[in-house]
C-alpha cells in the first residue's frame, strides 16, 4: 500500500481544482491504513486544523470495521462564517453534497489520556451549540461509493464548513431539534439531531476517544460537525441551497449558500 502517493495524489488534486478518473491506489482494506493515509495528507496540507467532522458508516460496513463512525478534518481555509448567500466552490467532475448539520464547540482541552468517554464526560467537553452546514466534497466523484476506507482516506470527504448562529443546546430536547434541507426550491431531507445514531452526545463521546488515540486529542475552541441530520445530498455549480433549523427554545435559523465551480486559483489559496 503506497501511502504516500494516495495522500499526495488528492491533495493535488484539491490543490489543482482537478478531478481524479479512480482512486489514486489499491483501495484500503482496513480503517487504520485510511487514517494513516489521512494524517499523510493532514501533514502535506499543512493548514490549521479547526475542528473535525463525525460520519456514519453505512449499516453493511459497520460489522465488517468493527464501528458505526469515522472522522475527518476540517481546516481553516475551508471555513466560513454565514452571512447572507454563502458561495462555496465545488469541484467540476468530483463529488459535492450539503449536510445539514449541529456543530458542537470544544470549552476546554481534552484529557490526551483519555480514550473512553460517558455521555455525561462528552457533555462536559463542550460549551456552545450552532447550526451549521458541512460541505462533503472530493476529487474523487465515486468516493462515497467506494466505502469508508475510501472516505477516510481523503479528509473524510470533507470540503468546508459554514457556521450558523448559536443555538440553545438541552440533551433533554434532543428530539425537538428539527432541520431541513432544500435545494433549488425543492426539500430534498428532513431530520435532527435526533437521527443520529446513539445520540450526538455518544458520537462527541467516540470522536475524542479516537482522536486520543491519534495523538490528537481535541483542543479548546474546535468546532466537532456531529454528523448529518437530513441526509448527504449532491450538489453541482449553479445550485442554492437554504438549511433551515427549527426547535422549541429559538426562532427558526436559515442558512443560504450557493454552489460555485472550484478554480485553481481558490484552491492555490488552501
Amino acid at each position: 500500500m503506497n501511502i504516500d502517493k494516495i495522500a499526495s495524489s488528492f491533495v493535488t488534486a484539491r490543490r489543482e481544482a482537478r478531478a481524479l478518473d479512480g482512486y489514486p491506489g489499491d483501495v484500503p482494506a482496513h480503517l487504520s491504513t485510511s487514517y494513516a493515509i489521512q494524517e499523510e495528507a493532514i501533514g502535506l496540507w499543512n493548514r490549521p486544523v479547526i475542528g473535525w467532522k463525525i460520519g456514519r458508516l453505512a449499516p453493511d460496513y459497520q460489522p465488517v470495521h468493527q464501528t458505526e463512525r469515522l472522522a475527518g478534518p476540517i481546516f481553516d481555509t475551508m471555513f466560513k462564517p454565514s452571512a447572507g448567500e454563502v458561495e462555496v466552490p465545488v469541484f467540476d467532475g468530483g463529488f459535492a453534497a450539503v449536510e445539514a448539520e449541529y456543530i458542537f464547540r470544544v470549552g476546554h482541552d481534552a484529557d490526551p489520556a483519555k480514550t473512553d468517554y460517558s455521555e455525561s464526560e462528552a457533555h462536559q467537553l463542550i460549551d456552545a451549540l450552532f447550526a451549521g452546514i458541512e460541505m462533503a466534497g472530493s476529487p474523487l466523484a465515486t468516493i462515497n461509493k467506494l466505502g469508508p476506507t475510501v472516505v477516510v482516506s481523503d479528509f473524510g470527504n470533507n470540503f468546508g464548513l459554514i457556521l450558523g448562529p448559536e443555538l440553545p443546546f438541552d440533551p433533554a430536547k434532543v428530539s425537538d431539534m428539527r432541520a431541513e434541507t432544500v435545494i433549488d426550491g425543492q426539500s430534498v431531507g428532513t431530520g435532527g439531531l435526533h437521527a443520529m445514531p446513539g445520540g450526538p452526545l455518544a458520537a462527541i463521546g467516540w470522536l475524542a476517544g479516537h482522536l486520543a488515540r491519534r495523538g490528537r486529542p481535541l483542543r479548546k475552541g474546535q468546532l466537532i460537525s456531529s454528523g448529518a441530520t437530513t441526509g448527504i445530498h449532491d450538489i453541482v455549480a449553479g445550485q442554492a441551497s437554504v438549511v433551515t433549523f427549527e426547535g422549541p427554545d429559538h426562532a427558526p435559523v436559515e442558512i443560504r449558500l450557493k454552489a460555485v465551480p472550484l478554480t485553481a486559483s481558490a484552491a492555490e489559496l488552501a
